[in-house]
């Protein structure tokens, strides 16, 4: 990340990074599978013929608690009919109608799909049984503009299990802690343009990784389950805490739009043409063999896509649920996001589950809490790893000292190679075909060259007349280093540096010469 800040360091006014969104989700673990519930019952003598009256009188004092809380705060119930319609605008605009800066904004009530259970005969044994299932149920969505956490809300599922889903976001938390230690800073939806004391602020972002989870989510249940402690007192049954997605964002802000819209199709380009799959894996924390490609071992897919958004491009590249992107933010603003959705992928040195003397070892990165700060450091080398190639781009080489070798003959495998002319109509074609968009992303063939230079042969001996020539030019491509082969395949792709310098020369044949003239006086 170094060399891309130092490369631009006179447009950028600073760096912070840390969490972005993070969506926890609370789970009773006793009641988690059908053989805990059964348990449970047993424990509350519930027999599983009088399941349904029970578990219907514990949701309807579950539902009104939440009703309760409403009226104790003077705010509204809102029923949403859908699951459709985003539940966090609808929140939004209670709040700015209703003038709410902090507390409880509004109860949104929504019958949403959940896991849970029903009992029924099973004919074989002649008996009643317990059985989990999909299903629908009412969950109550408890928006906040928090104190501590700024906007967030908490998702409660009220029929068993009762899972609970906390969403907060760590840029907004920042905001509230800036407010006590009284800096200064611009903010613009989740993302700040100008920050008074950056290195105080960054300062900040890392104590919530730190941050004393357990102890802050339960006291969030507190607040919105009531119904937690009077029903699962004895034994008490308290949630586990998992963090199922977090996003962990580097924000590279720029002193004003301009160098940024500027660079920043330069990069985008860069992310399409020049990263592969290896560098995706590589970026995620994969291992990658030394000599390149993809592990032998890696069972997975690697996607790469564009989504044009309101700001611009966002380009996201996945493997395995989690994934990478880059995209711009209020004009000003370049961010590198990691998201981690499966931690199996990853690892943390610790003890073995359940026994805290135990031997040290790397295992399994797990959801819980407990690893969050391992996990924020696996996020932080991503996005480090990212930046670090887009440092790369935007090339203060001349078009003559990128050229200057290709105009050279040279050898390749024992075969000697012609130079390069990039003012030949026949090499500028040639050019013109290996930079095409649909082979930004998954190479070309020679049968694709073929195609593009030659058209369709009229007999087989044309056709092997064509794709010895096309043969000829790509062994002339790798030797000048603009192409590289894709292993295990009989596809090519641009280099690096093949593409700065087909970008460079392409562009230049455009050039204007009265312009050109104007520059060179």
């Amino acid at each position: 990340m170094q060399e891309f800040i130092k490369r631009h360091e006179n447009n950028i006014r600073g760096v912070l990074t840390g969490f972005d969104r993070m969506r926890f989700r609370g789970t009773l673990r006793w009641l988690a599978n059908t053989k805990g519930m059964l348990s449970f019952l047993w424990n509350v003598q519930v027999l599983l013929k009088n399941f349904k009256a029970y578990a219907l009188a514990v949701t309807d004092e579950i539902r009104r608690a939440g009703e309760q809380i409403a009226a104790d705060a003077g705010r509204p119930v809102h029923y949403v009919p859908s699951s459709i319609p985003s539940k966090e605008r609808i929140a939004r605009r209670i709040a700015e109608e209703d003038g709410v800066t902090t507390g409880l904004i509004a109860v949104l009530t929504c019958v949403e799909p959940c896991w849970s259970y029903e009992v029924g005969g099973n004919r074989a044994k002649r008996e009643l049984e317990l059985r989990g299932k999909r299903g629908k149920c009412l969950h109550q969505y408890f928006y906040f503009q928090d104190p501590q956490w700024g906007f967030m809300h908490a998702r409660l599922q009220t029929w068993f299990p009762f899972n609970m889903h906390v969403c907060i976001n760590g840029r907004d938390w920042l905001a509230q802690q800036m407010d006590h230690a009284g800096i200064g800073y611009k903010q613009r939806d989740n993302c700040f343009v100008d920050v008074e004391h950056l290195s105080q602020a960054q300062h900040l972002l890392n104590t919530q990784v730190e941050a004393n989870w357990e102890q802050l989510l339960t006291g969030l249940v507190r607040r919105v389950h009531p119904v937690h402690e009077r029903r699962f007192a004895r034994p008490p049954i308290p949630y586990y805490w998992s963090l199922e997605e977090s996003e962990w964002a580097t924000d590279v802000m720029f002193r004003s739009p301009a160098p940024l819209s500027a660079l920043y199709p330069r990069l985008i380009r860069h992310g399409i043409q020049t990263l592969s799959s290896a560098d995706v894996l590589r970026f995620l924390g994969r291992k990658t063999p030394a000599h390149g490609g993809v592990n032998g071992h890696f069972q997975g897919e690697v996607l790469t896509d564009l989504k044009t958004r309101p700001e611009g491009l966002r380009i996201k590249h996945s493997v395995n649920h989690n994934s990478i992107k880059m995209y711009d933010k209020q004009g000003s603003v370049l961010r590198i996001e990691t998201t981690i959705n499966n931690t199996r992928d990853y690892k943390v040195r610790r003890c073995p589950e359940g026994a805290r003397q135990g031997k040290r070892a790397w295992r399994r990165l797990r959801k819980g809490v407990v690893d969050i700060p391992r996990r924020a450091e696996i996020s932080q080398a991503s996005n480090d790893r990212y930046l670090q190639s887009l440092a790369a781009v935007d090339t203060d080489a001349s078009l003559g000292e990128l050229t200057d070798k290709l105009c050279r003959r040279t050898t390749w495998n024992g075969y000697r190679v012609r130079a390069l002319n990039p003012w030949s109509p026949d090499d500028v074609k040639l050019l013109q075909a290996i930079q095409h968009g649909e082979f930004l992303l998954n190479g070309f063939r020679n049968r694709d060259l073929r195609a593009l230079l030659h058209g369709p042969a009229a007999n087989s001996v044309e056709q092997r007349r064509q794709a010895a020539a096309v043969t000829r030019q790509i062994r002339m491509l790798r030797a000048h280093g603009l192409i590289r082969k894709v292993s295990t395949t009989h596809r090519y792709l641009l280099t690096e540096r093949g593409t700065k310098t087909v970008s460079a020369l392409l562009n230049a044949r455009q050039a204007n010469a009265t312009k050109l003239t104007q520059l060179a006086g």
